[in-house]
């Protein structure tokens, strides 16, 4: 049997067994090092290396100052323009909904939190204008994975540190297809309610209840203007940016909403300790895949794949029906940083833009937070919904079926992605 059989059939074995992927992933590169005859130092070398870049500190910080953002009682004003933007249509929750986890998005960078953020309003709000739960639930879930493709995202960070690639470029590459799914997530939606008659009651738009609410939430709204404005600006580097972006929040929750006590400040570090201790998976995940380069895993998949076609745009869809798989039982963290290596060479042989394949693998990513049976964004519905996994996992089908139809658009207008950050910085060499 190949060394290769041995410790895919190791990984897959532990897997199923139900053992922490950390673990499956540190024990599988155990294996792989002493079969190569590789010394174990590797792993603490890589452990280390791992958790020291600089542009690392980016993601507690921006998961901190989206807690403290939701808590202080910016995300409840969030709502309310979003609320008073759409006004009383057919499904204008559940539009609300997609629209204020957009908004969100821009400030926690990550999918869960998002979900969390928004849903622990909104899905109470849909319960009493009688949504079914199963599909408040799942509107929920899917908007809130916009958190990872809408700047600043913490999927993004880890893309680019693993590729190599500008942050900031992936940063604006990630506006237009984040709006793309914004309005393909809102059609969904719409269709739905129509169909069951969800919604409809209340008052429609007007200018002036719009206005009161922007008003009384602009300093939400300048959340975002002041990150990004200042990443993209180069006012400051984007771990720069997600420092202020703490500052601003704690701030704004002080002094100003004067929502935000002790209390809550402590409960905020606590849930960014918890969020960000996913990023434990980096330190074997790295060295398993600085090994693919020991066994020319990428170049045994680029052959494999070639063999069936070379249609950059075939190739795009395979690399996607996979990653969708693999992410119903993989972290997207992990399968970032393990996958990244093996297909990245082979997208750029077929001249595909590094940062149009960041965009295409966080939107892949995106479907697996909402597959069972890892899907965090489902488990964290589920827990604000008070209903199980499984019943959310049927009502979320339409809305993967969103998320796809925007994979499909960006493999055949890649310049969705990139139009941005040329336009911005110029081509990239």
């Amino acid at each position: 049997m190949s060394p290769l059989a041995i410790i895919a059939i190791c990984f897959v074995v532990l897997t199923i067994m139900g053992i922490p992927l950390f673990v499956a992933v540190g024990l599988t590169t155990a294996v792989a090092i002493y079969i190569i005859d590789i010394p174990y130092t590797l792993l603490a070398q890589t452990g280390y290396g791992s958790l020291t870049p600089f542009p690392l500190l980016t993601i507690p910080l921006f998961v901190l100052a989206g807690r403290l953002m939701e808590v202080g009682g910016m995300a409840t004003r969030m709502i309310g323009i979003a609320t008073n933007l759409v006004g009383a249509y057919r499904g204008s929750m559940g539009l609300v909904t997609v629209f204020a986890c957009m908004l969100f998005a821009a400030l926690s960078g990550s999918g869960p939190a998002t979900t969390a953020a928004i849903g622990s309003v909104t899905v109470p709000a849909m319960k009493r204008e009688g949504y079914d739960v199963p599909f408040a639930a799942s509107i929920t879930a899917s908007a809130g994975a916009l958190g990872s493709l809408i700047p600043p995202s913490n999927l993004l960070i880890i893309y680019g540190l693993v590729s190599e690639t500008s942050i900031p470029r992936l940063f604006l590459a990630g506006v237009l297809p984040g709006f793309m799914v914004t309005v393909l997530l809102m059609i969904t939606t719409y269709i739905i309610a129509r169909r069951r008659g969800y919604g409809g009651d209340g008052d429609p738009f007007s200018w002036g209840p719009f206005l009161r609410a922007a008003w009384e939430g602009k300093w939400s709204i300048g959340a975002p203007v002041i990150i990004l404005g200042g990443i993209y600006g180069g006012a400051f580097t984007p771990t720069e940016a997600a420092g202020v972006a703490v500052f601003y929040s704690l701030f704004v929750g002080l002094f100003i909403y004067r929502e935000l006590t002790l209390k809550k400040i402590i409960d905020a570090l606590r849930f960014t300790a918890l969020l960000t201790g996913i990023l434990i998976l980096l330190t074997p995940t790295l060295a398993f895949g600085q090994l693919t380069a020991f066994y020319d895993v990428p170049s045994a998949v680029q052959e494999g794949i070639t063999a069936l076609t070379t249609n950059k745009y075939l190739v795009l869809l395979l690399i996607g029906i996979f990653y969708i798989f693999i992410g119903t039982f993989m972290e997207s963290l992990a399968q970032i940083v393990l996958f990244t290596a093996v297909f990245l060479p082979l997208a750029l042989s077929l001249g595909v833009d590094p940062v149009m394949f960041g965009i295409f693998t966080v939107i892949t990513c995106e479907i697996g937070f909402l597959t069972p049976p890892l899907g965090a964004n489902l488990t964290v519905a589920a827990r604000i919904s008070g209903i199980s996994i499984e019943r959310i996992s049927v009502a979320v089908l339409p809305f993967i079926a969103a998320y796809i139809v925007g994979m499909l658009i960006l493999i055949a207008f890649p310049d969705i992605a990139t139009i941005l950050p040329n336009w911005l910085y110029g081509p990239a060499l």
